[in-house]
C-alpha cells in the first residue's frame, strides 16, 4: 500500500461503502469468496461492522455509523489491502445459501454454487418429501449439512471431513445453529467410516483443483488449506474415488450431487458414457452434477478401474 488511507469526513453508510470500494477497485485485488465485485464486497465489509445482514443494509444506508465504526471500517479496509487475505477470515464470517456462517483459515471459505440448488430442495431433479438421511462429504465449514438441515426439516446429516482443523470449525457452526441433535459430524477419509450406512442424498463439494489452476491461483487463494482445493494432475483424484464408492451408500432411488468446478470438461471427458446430469445456475454455471444410485451402479466398473 503507498499511503494512509484517505477517507471523508463521518457521513452516512453509503458514504463509507464507496470509499471502501475505490479503495478496494484500485488494489486490484481478486473477489470470489462469496462477492464478485469491489462493491459488493465493501457493502458486505460495512454491514458487518454496523451489525446489519446484507439483506438489511439497502434500508440503512443513509444512517450515520459512529466514530467506533468508522475506524474499524478504516481498520478492515487496511487489513484487506495489505494482507490479501479473503474478507470472510478478516471478518469471521461467511455467508451460504443465506445462513450465517463462522469461518476462519482452517477451512475454505463457503462459496459453493451447490447452495443455489439446496434452496431449492434440488427441484425438480429429486423427489424432496423422501429425503430423511442425508451426507455431506468433505464438509469443511459444515455449511452444506447445516443448509442441508435447514432444507430438508425431516431429515438427518452426517457430515464427514479428513481434517480435524475442519471439523473443529463445522463443530463451532452446527453448535451455534442448534443442529447438534440432528447433524452428525465424523472424521472420515471420504466414506471410511462410513460402512454400512445408506443415504437418500449424498451432496459434495471436494477438493478439484488441478495442479495447473493450483500454481495459476491468486494470491487470496492462497491462504485457504491445500488440503481442500488440490485433486491431482487434472482436479479428479478425489471425485472419482467418490464416483467407485457411492453406490454402496446410497439408498435404492437415492442420488448424488457433487460440485467441480472448473474440472467438470476433464471428468465429461474422462467418463463420455455417463450420464451426468449438468445443473444449470442462475448465472449460467454447469460445475454440479447428479448422478442417481441406478446410474452409479450401472457404470461402477469405469469409476473403479480410474480409481
Amino acid at each position: 500500500m503507498s499511503g494512509p488511507l484517505k477517507y471523508p469526513p463521518p457521513q452516512t453508510l453509503l458514504d463509507w461503502i464507496r470509499w471502501a470500494e475505490r479503495h478496494l477497485k484500485r488494489a486490484k485485488l481478486y473477489y470470489g469468496h462469496g462477492v464478485e465485485t469491489a462493491l459488493d464486497e465493501a457493502a458486505w465489509l460495512v454491514g458487518h461492522v454496523v451489525g446489519l445482514p446484507p439483506a438489511e443494509l439497502e434500508a440503512h444506508l443513509n444512517d450515520a455509523p459512529s466514530p467506533a465504526q468508522l475506524e474499524k471500517i478504516r481498520a478492515l479496509v487496511e487489513q484487506r489491502l495489505t494482507t490479501r487475505k479473503p474478507l470472510a477470515y478478516l471478518l469471521k464470517e461467511a455467508w451460504f445459501a443465506g445462513l450465517p456462517f463462522y469461518v476462519d483459515e482452517r477451512v475454505l471459505v463457503p462459496r459453493s454454487i451447490t447452495g443455489e440448488y439446496i434452496l431449492e430442495r434440488f427441484q425438480p431433479w429429486i423427489e424432496a418429501n423422501k429425503v430423511r438421511t442425508a451426507l455431506d462429504l468433505c464438509t469443511g465449514s459444515g455449511c452444506i449439512a447445516i443448509a442441508l438441515a435447514h432444507a430438508f426439516p425431516q431429515s438427518r446429516v452426517d457430515a464427514t471431513d479428513i481434517s480435524d482443523d475442519a471439523l473443529a470449525v463445522a463443530r463451532i457452526n452446527v453448535e451455534q445453529c442448534g443442529l447438534r441433535e440432528r447433524v452428525k459430524l465424523v472424521k472420515s477419509d471420504l466414506f471410511e467410516r462410513l460402512t454400512g450406512v445408506r443415504y437418500d442424498l449424498i451432496v459434495t463439494n471436494p477438493p478439484y483443483v488441478s495442479r495447473d489452476d493450483m500454481e495459476s491461483l491468486p494470491q487470496e487463494y492462497r491462504h485457504e488449506p491445500a488440503l481442500a482445493l488440490a485433486a491431482g494432475e487434472h482436479g479428479l483424484d478425489i471425485i472419482v474415488k467418490i464416483l467407485a464408492q457411492a453406490h454402496d451408500h446410497l439408498n435404492p432411488g437415492g442420488a448424488l450431487v457433487a460440485e467441480v468446478g472448473n474440472s467438470h470438461v476433464a471428468l465429461a471427458q474422462a467418463f463420455p458414457g455417463v450420464p451426468f446430469l449438468w445443473l444449470t445456475s442462475e448465472s449460467g454455471d454447469e460445475s454440479v452434477f447428479l448422478l442417481t444410485a441406478a446410474q452409479l451402479e450401472q457404470h461402477r466398473a469405469h469409476f473403479v478401474a480410474a480409481a
